[in-house]
């Protein structure tokens, strides 16, 4: 079972040169994704002049933010796994796939990462509003966790069936894009609704730099429950009971 694998991790993790390399990649990673998304809206709300969201609005949103994750994966997914989300580094915790110390150390990096590119949209736009995330007119706070939720459990397990599992074989080498896509396809459903964040950190940069907390709780609640009930349900059943080891021919 997962849970015996769950380790708090060493005293000295945070300062050793590996993982601090990864933290890194995490920082670096996530400020890519988050300049590229949140600069879609931004440059969206500068074109439209602040109009309301359109249809062609929201399937830009879903393309930039496929595109970027699926960049910002790549580039981390040998330095640090490309988490590039505190969902995903909870989930991967949960399933006993690191660390709780280096789990923290990639959180601190990822939500930094996210504050530097939005303070760096907000400079680069001669002071624009970086929006923040908000519930649409008319959605209720429990109908945006479930939404967040949902496409979060989605997201961690598209992570795990891709990116984690050991016997994923050469579908591994898709993982960034498939990953991508996921995230995608969840602006597309959930985008006007709650705004579709599946990520605490894409959500914590604009919140500060903005300084709008309104409901921001969500989207902290719900990617961190759902991604951690996709680590915990894809380990116990697809990983510890259906694996059975390889012949030593192909290791």
């Amino acid at each position: 079972m997962p849970i015996r694998n769950i380790a708090v991790g060493r005293a000295d993790e945070a300062t050793r040169p590996d993982a601090l390399k990864a933290a890194l990649a995490e920082f670096i990673s996530t400020m890519i994704f988050v300049f590229a998304g949140s600069g879609s809206g931004m440059a969206f709300n500068k074109l439209t002049e602040n109009g309301a969201t359109t249809p062609s609005g929201l399937v830009a949103a879903a393309l930039a933010h496929a595109f970027g994750l699926f960049v910002a994966v790549s580039v981390g997914a040998n330095i640090s796994g490309g988490h590039v989300n505190p969902a995903v580094t909870f989930g991967a915790f949960v399933g006993g796939n690191i660390t709780l110390l280096r789990g923290i150390l990639y959180w601190i990096a990822q939500l930094l990462g996210s504050v530097v590119a939005c303070l760096l949209l907000k400079f680069a736009t001669g002071g624009l509003v970086v929006p923040a995330f908000g519930l649409s007119a008319g959605v209720g706070v429990s109908n945006a966790l479930v939404f967040e939720i949902v496409m979060t459990f989605g997201l961690v397990y598209t992570v795990y069936a891709t990116a984690v599992d050991p016997k994923n074989g050469s579908l591994g080498t898709i993982a960034p894009i498939a990953i991508g896509f996921i995230v995608g396809a969840n602006i597309l459903a959930g985008g006007a609704f709650s705004g579709a964040s599946m990520n605490p950190a894409v959500a914590f940069g604009p919140a500060v730099v903005s300084w709008s907390w309104n409901n921001h709780w969500v989207y902290w609640a719900g990617p961190l429950i759902g991604g951690g009930v996709a680590g915990l349900i894809y380990e116990v059943f697809f990983i510890n009971t259906t694996h059975e080891q390889l012949p030593t021919t192909d290791y």
